[in-house]
């Protein structure tokens, strides 16, 4: 076997394990500790810089959001359930929150960017709270965003000839340094997601 193919297969084993690493993280996150509202310690090998558009179509990256914790939410606006009960019980959190809601971004970040144009995202995401930041791109985008942040999501064929989107259903909750820190699981307890976002905004630089 030559020099080259070993390295090939070196580089794809740690590619590999990364990938199980770090699904495992989103994982424990995603069912374990559920009452506890802990974070882990900063994780580099999840997120990273990104550039889409918000709901006026101007490019946001994640130079925008530097200096405050973020909380992002991955899905799209034909979703029948999980994302829109996601988005209104975090306009719910965020109420909760009070002023402290100002110390974190929001974002929700479309996986169907074909049907989800900026202003189909605008309307959608701020018939829920308008602090929520919409962000969608060209699928080269988009797709290397859900590359960064492990996002999973997969289009699926209706009967109909129309399609549906699979996709992770945790809202993702990063420091202010743009590190992955933890998740809030689809239908989470109340109390427990406003202690992972107290402890989020318990991150951010004082000045922030």
């Amino acid at each position: 076997m030559s020099g080259l193919k070993l390295f090939r297969y070196a580089a794809w084993a740690a590619v590999a394990a990364l990938a199980v690493v770090s699904g495992a993280l989103i994982y424990q996150q995603t069912t374990g500790n559920r009452n506890s509202g802990a974070l882990i310690e900063p994780l580099a090998t999840i997120g990273g810089p990104f550039e889409l558009v918000n709901g006026s179509g101007e490019t946001v990256s994640d130079k925008t959001f530097a200096g405050k914790p973020s909380v992002m939410f991955f899905g799209f606006t034909y979703c029948p359930d999980v994302c829109p009960t996601t988005l209104s019980e975090l306009q719910g959190w965020m109420e909760a929150l009070g002023k402290d809601a100002e110390k974190l971004n929001y974002a929700f970040v479309t996986v169907d960017p074909e049907r989800d144009t900026p202003e189909v995202m605008r309307d959608y995401v701020h018939a829920f709270d308008e602090r929520i930041t919409p962000l969608t791109g060209s699928r080269e985008q988009v797709d290397a965003m859900l590359k960064a942040y492990r996002v999973y999501s997969k289009k699926v064929p209706l009967d109909d000839g129309d399609y549906t989107m699979d996709h992770s259903a945790a809202i993702y909750l990063m420091n202010a340094d743009n590190k992955f820190v933890g998740t809030i699981a689809y239908g989470e307890a109340q109390e427990t997601a406003l202690k992972k976002l107290r402890r989020l905004i318990d991150t951010a630089p004082a000045s922030s």
